[in-house]
């Protein structure tokens, strides 16, 4: 008889732990799916709440930038806590987000806590995933965001140069607008025009302590630099030329000033100069300003013509990285380079007005030139406003433009290299002799002292913040870029005079032929005829071959340019 069968267990424990985890797994994800669920409409209903409140954009750096300006708005100070305005005022606007930008979702990244302003710079961690924010911080005398008026930006940025200029002191007040092509210079220069031609005639009758309008004489001149040229707005763009004598005075010559008898009649001139201002489309701007505009009021006395005060009001030319000008054709390649040397030019003459220097290195453009007596006068205060763009594509051309402005005030002209001190010296010595233009020498030591400064800053000077090309091809560039100016300005001056002395010539071929038409004509008055017919006819060939000579080598200058690095 067999033994009974044993009692077999099962042993369960071991299923039961493992539908447990994959319960309990399965429960995880649907807790994920949930959440994440939950967090996309969340994300839908930020993301149209950033378009109702017109800042649409990634939602996870848009919470970013909420949340550092959630944790830094009391560092803001209010605008009525500068003191007196200083000889050299640098302020920065905001503007707000455009419908251009609404359209591409470009956020706002630019937060002005006077008088700081900061770029936050959308980042991703290496993992290319973890989003982050780099901050970029700048300090300047006023920093106004999208909410402050044009009317608060003249108040504390230019109102006090009118009063000045108002003073009866002989002073010399400049206004400069700077910023990246539709960055808003222009309307925020618009603006200030208007209000600045209301308040020159309040001052004026107003002011007892100040000159009356009875006995002063309101005087306005517009004109643009283009492409190295000078064209009177107001004179159906009259070319102009710059001279400078032995005495240093520098006088635009051919320019003409308009006498304003009020408020309407100033701005009346001043907007019929803007409508003719040269602009042209960009990487950056269908309608980008390529020249500088530069309004000049000037009060002077009826009797005695002296100089009461003079304010000059300048919208900059749009400024443009090399990497925007890429696609450009020739010809907005060579605004560009004009562009960005004056610019360069202006930033040393301003830096130069607030430091120690002796030498203000007006001759290294046309702009700086012509506003000479606004750098190197003791009674000079200037003003910049420098506009930004607040959408994240733009941060690295707000940067720039921050970078700009804040170097303006740098006192590091006596921080240069040996070899830009010895320039320094070199151009210290004035010419006592009167130049129909300014002395290429002078021109020459400025340009160098102002590639000497760029090689003395850091590799992040706004020309190379975001560039890969060197100094030397800068520097190139610029030298390629002034002998084609020149050598085009000798060309149209050569063409007009032979266009001026053909004329002469055919007026006194007309009275020749006409000496020998009549009927009592002798022998020897034929002889005349033919030698002094002659003489017209080498003439007129030497006058074609001279401008045939000077096309050809201002064509050798196009083709040069063409094959200049970043051309």
């Amino acid at each position: 008889m067999g033994s009974p069968p044993r009692n077999r267990r099962v042993s369960t424990g071991g299923k039961d732990q493992t539908r447990l985890r994959i319960e309990r797994m399965e429960a995880e994800r649907e807790e994920r799916r949930r959440l994440m669920q939950e967090r996309k409409l969340e994300r839908a209903e930020e993301e149209q709440r950033n378009i109702a409140a017109g800042n649409p954009g990634d939602v996870d750096f848009i919470g970013l930038v909420k949340k550092w300006r959630s944790e830094h708005a009391e560092d803001a100070l209010p605008l009525e806590s500068n003191e007196a305005q200083p000889d050299i005022c640098i302020a920065v606007r905001k503007r707000p987000v455009s419908d251009k930008e609404r359209k591409r979702k470009d956020h706002d990244s630019v937060t002005c806590y006077h008088p700081v302003v900061w770029v936050h710079n959308a980042k991703l961690k290496v993992d290319g995933i973890t989003k982050y924010l780099d901050h970029s911080s700048f300090c300047f005398d006023y920093g106004f965001d999208e909410y402050v008026s044009t009317e608060d930006v003249y108040r504390y940025c230019t109102l006090p140069l009118v009063e000045f200029t108002c003073s009866g002191k002989g002073g010399r007040a400049t206004v400069f607008a700077y910023g990246q092509t539709g960055s808003g210079k222009t309307y925020t220069m618009n603006g200030i025009e208007a209000m600045v031609a209301e308040d020159i005639f309040h001052l004026l009758t107003n002011d007892i302590n100040g000159p009356n309008i009875d006995d002063t004489m309101v005087l306005v001149s517009f004109f643009e630099i283009y492409g190295g040229r000078i064209q009177d707005l107001l004179n159906k763009r009259h070319k102009l030329k710059v001279l400078e004598d032995g005495k240093g005075e520098v006088v635009v010559t051919g320019l003409r000033e308009f006498e304003a008898s009020d408020p309407q009649h100033l701005l009346g001139y001043i907007e019929s100069a803007q409508r003719k201002r040269t602009t042209h489309a960009t990487e950056a701007n269908d309608t980008s300003s390529r020249s500088h505009a530069i309004c000049q009021i000037v009060l002077r006395d009826k009797e005695s013509q002296k100089l009461i005060g003079k304010l000059s009001l300048v919208d900059l030319a749009g400024s443009e990285r090399g990497s925007d000008t890429k696609s450009h054709d020739k010809q907005r390649r060579t605004e560009s380079s004009e562009i960005n040397t004056s610019l360069l030019a202006l930033k040393e003459c301003i830096r130069a007005l607030g430091g120690s220097s002796k030498h203000v290195p007006y001759r290294a453009s046309k702009l700086t030139l012509i506003l000479k007596d606004c750098f190197t006068s003791s009674l000079a205060r200037t003003t910049m406003i420098a506009t930004v763009s607040p959408g994240a594509s733009a941060a690295d051309h707000t940067i720039n433009t921050l970078r700009y402005a804040d170097r303006i005030k740098e006192k590091k002209l006596a921080d240069l290299k040996s070899h830009s001190r010895k320039l320094l010296e070199n151009c210290q010595a004035s010419s006592s002799k009167i130049r129909t233009e300014h002395d290429p020498n002078d021109v020459a030591d400025d340009i160098e002292m102002l590639h000497a400064t760029l090689r003395g800053q850091s590799t992040e000077d706004l020309y190379n913040s975001t560039e890969e090309e060197g100094l030397d091809d800068y520097s190139h560039l610029h030298h390629e870029a002034e002998t084609l100016f020149e050598e085009e300005e000798s060309l149209l001056n050569l063409h007009m005079s032979v266009i001026q002395e053909n004329a002469e010539l055919l007026t006194e071929e007309g009275k020749l032929l006409q000496s020998v038409q009549s009927e009592d004509v002798m022998d020897y008055d034929i002889d005349n005829y033919a030698h002094r017919l002659g003489s017209i006819l080498e003439r007129k060939s030497y006058l074609i071959s001279c401008l045939r000579e000077k096309l050809s080598l201002f064509r050798t200058q196009l083709e040069r340019e063409e094959e200049v690095p970043g051309y």
